[in-house]
């Protein structure tokens, strides 16, 4: 191809694309006449590409496309603009989809748990194998208490902690094994905890894990359940390639670590500033856990189905994600 003869040819076509692209406002016919004159360009740079490889033709050509297709397409909304969406119907909609998982998670998680402590609590033997006497009595009596030590560090702490197991629950549930190990881990922890606490006769120290410990571990199992659901999309993609369910999946549950980290956040200063609160009756404290996972369940459950009935997937709308398949025609 000679590249001098179709500048020739083409400069008026470009130039005229050039002056589209720079007018402020456009009427009706002189945006059909950019889209042609759009798709007439890609055809030249196509044809200029295959030919000649990279130029600088080629190149000033690209540029005038470029910002002529973001005339077409025009600015991305605003940032603000777009909270009020993903807030009231995005993010509960993807948390609603999650609700059976996080279910059956939370039931298997507790019946791990109770079993473990079961099973630890009715053998010595077991007890013994966890820690000499002295060092499991201390931690019965004082470190299991004094650990909910209240100030902004230690909810920061925890905050950031549960925050990270969440998120790498959603990013490696693609695997199908790292949410229902970290799952099963934290089952048997809690599990052996109650069943040190059960055999020294103390029981009631587990009242400590409940005010914060109800949001926590629900954030947890939601995490878990969003992990699994992104595994499932490319297991069972169903009608959709496994790259397009995988993508449509990881975008909509993706969102759903931006929830548990403002769940987790209220879960850690509920820890960090009620659950060692000793002056405070254990009604207060416990109350004050209870309405936090009411307020979670409520905008995950009521909210998501009305979020969900509206038509809601948690996934981004065409227009931020992108057209995914194209068709001719």
């Amino acid at each position: 191809m000679d590249l001098d003869a179709l500048r020739a040819a083409r400069r008026g076509e470009w130039d005229r694309l050039d002056e589209l692209t720079r007018s402020r406002s456009l009427s009706g016919p002189e945006v059909d006449e950019l889209v042609v004159r759009y798709r007439s360009a890609s055809a030249d740079l196509a044809d200029v590409k295959t030919s000649a490889g990279r130029t600088p033709l080629g190149d000033a050509l690209s540029s005038s496309l470029s910002r002529a297709r973001g005339k077409l397409t025009g600015a991305g909304e605003n940032v603000l603009r777009q909270l009020p969406r993903f807030f009231v119907w995005q993010l509960p909609a993807a948390l609603y989809r999650l609700r059976w998982t996080t279910l059956a998670i939370a039931v298997a998680f507790l019946l791990i748990g109770t079993l473990e402590a079961l099973w630890i609590s009715g053998d010595p033997a077991r007890v013994a194998v966890l820690g000499d006497d002295a060092a499991l009595r201390a931690y019965v009596e004082h470190d299991f208490t004094d650990y909910y030590n209240p100030a902004a560090s230690f909810a920061g702490t925890v905050w950031t902690n549960n925050a990270y197991i969440a998120a790498m629950n959603v990013a490696f549930g693609i695997t199908g094994i790292f949410p229902i190990y970290s799952m099963m881990m934290n089952a048997i922890s809690v599990g052996q905890a109650a069943g040190v606490l059960i055999a020294y006769d103390s029981p009631q120290a587990l009242v400590y894990l409940i005010p914060h410990g109800l949001l926590e571990l629900t954030s947890l199992f939601v995490a878990a359940a969003a992990g699994l659901h992104v595994f499932w999309s490319w297991a069972a993609p169903g009608r959709r390639s496994r790259g397009e369910s995988l993508a449509a999946a990881g975008r909509s549950l993706a969102t759903v670590v931006v929830g548990l980290i403002i769940a987790l956040g209220l879960s850690g200063l509920v820890e960090g500033f009620v659950t060692g609160q000793e002056t405070w009756p254990w009604a207060v404290r416990i109350g004050i856990g209870v309405v936090a996972l009411g307020v979670f369940l409520t905008y995950m459950l009521w909210q998501g189905r009305r979020a969900t009935q509206r038509g809601e997937t948690g996934d981004l709308t065409e227009y931020e994600a992108g057209t995914q398949t194209l068709f001719a025609g």
